[in-house]
C-alpha cells in the first residue's frame, strides 16, 4: 500500500511539473531579474559604506617615525643582481683556471658561536673583545671545529676546484699565536691544494681596506664575502666582488645592504 501511494504521488508530481514548466520558467526569470537588481543596489550601497570605513580606518592619526614596509612592498623584488652557482659555472666554462678568495666568518663558516662565547667571556655586552689578543689566540686555536660550514661555500668551492682554480682564504681576523683555522677549513671543504689562511686584522697596511693586499698578492680574480669591506676591498683591488648573504642570527650586526654597491649577490647564500 505504501509503495502504490509513493508511485502515484511521484506521477502526480511529474504531471504538475510538466503543466507548470513554461509558466514557472517565465516567473523565475522575472523574479531573478528583480532580485538581481535589488542585490546589485544593496551591494553598491555596501561597497560605498565599506570604502568610506576603510578610508577612515586607514588614515594614520600619527605620522610614522620609521621607514617600515607593507604587505605589497614585501612581495616586490628589489633591484639586486642575483646570481647562482650554476650561472657562475656556466659563465666560467672554457676559461683558464683562476685564483679566487673567500672571507671566512659568515661567508664560508657560521662561526657566531665562537664570537658569542668570546664576547661573553671577555667583554659582556660590548665589542671590546675584538681588540683583545687573548680572544684571537683562543678563537684561532681551534674554536672553528664547532663552526658550521655553509652549504653555499661547499658548492662554490667544489665548482672552483673542479675547474682547477686555486682557493685562498683572506680574513679580517687578527692572527693568534696558533693557526688552528687552516686545517679546519682544509678538512671542512676538502681543499686539494691548501694555502695558509691570510689573517689581515691588526696589521698596518697601505690600503684603505685590510683584505685588499691579500687579494692583490695572490692575483685573485673573484673575491667572495658577506661584509661591505669584502666588496669594497674587491673594488679597491680592481676585481670582481660577489656578496654572500649573512645568516639572520649572526652575531655580526647590523646586517649589510645586499647589492648596496651594485655587486652581484649569490642566491640562497645565507646557509
Amino acid at each position: 500500500m505504501t509503495k502504490i501511494t509513493f508511485l502515484n504521488s511521484k506521477r502526480l508530481l511529474l504531471f504538475h511539473t510538466h503543466i507548470l514548466k513554461e509558466y514557472d520558467l517565465l516567473q523565475v526569470n522575472k523574479l531573478l531579474n528583480e532580485e538581481t537588481m535589488k542585490n546589485l543596489l544593496k551591494l553598491s550601497a555596501i561597497a560605498i559604506l565599506a570604502a568610506s570605513a576603510v578610508s577612515t580606518f586607514a588614515s594614520n592619526k600619527e605620522p610614522y617615525t620609521e621607514q617600515g614596509t607593507n604587505a605589497r612592498e614585501m612581495t616586490e623584488q628589489k633591484p639586486i643582481h642575483w646570481i647562482s652557482v650554476e650561472q657562475l659555472k656556466k659563465e666560467l666554462e672554457g676559461k683558464a683556471p683562476i685564483n679566487v678568495s673567500f672571507d671566512i666568518d659568515d661567508t664560508v663558516l657560521f662561526s657566531s658561536p665562537c664570537f658569542y662565547h668570546g664576547q661573553e667571556k671577555y667583554s659582556p655586552g660590548k665589542n671590546d673583545y675584538l681588540k683583545n689578543q687573548d680572544f684571537w689566540n683562543e678563537v684561532n686555536a681551534g674554536c672553528d671545529q664547532y663552526s658550521i660550514p655553509k652549504q653555499i661555500a661547499v658548492d662554490l668551492i667544489n665548482m672552483h676546484q673542479a675547474r682547477g682554480d686555486q682557493i685562498y682564504f683572506i680574513t679580517g681576523r687578527t692572527a693568534g699565536d696558533k693557526d688552528g683555522v687552516t686545517p679546519v677549513l682544509q678538512k671542512a671543504f676538502n681543499i686539494k691544494n691548501m694555502h695558509p689562511v691570510e689573517f689581515m686584522g691588526g696589521r698596518k697596511l697601505p690600503t684603505k681596506y685590510n683584505k685588499t693586499p691579500g687579494i692583490i698578492e695572490h692575483k685573485v680574480s673573484i673575491h667572495y664575502g658577506d661584509s661591505d669591506d669584502d666588496i669594497l676591498a674587491a673594488k679597491e683591488a680592481g676585481i670582481r666582488g660577489i656578496r654572500l648573504m649573512r645568516a639572520a642570527n649572526s652575531t655580526y650586526q647590523p646586517m649589510p645592504t645586499l647589492g648596496g654597491y651594485g655587486e652581484e649577490v649569490l642566491i640562497n647564500s645565507n646557509y
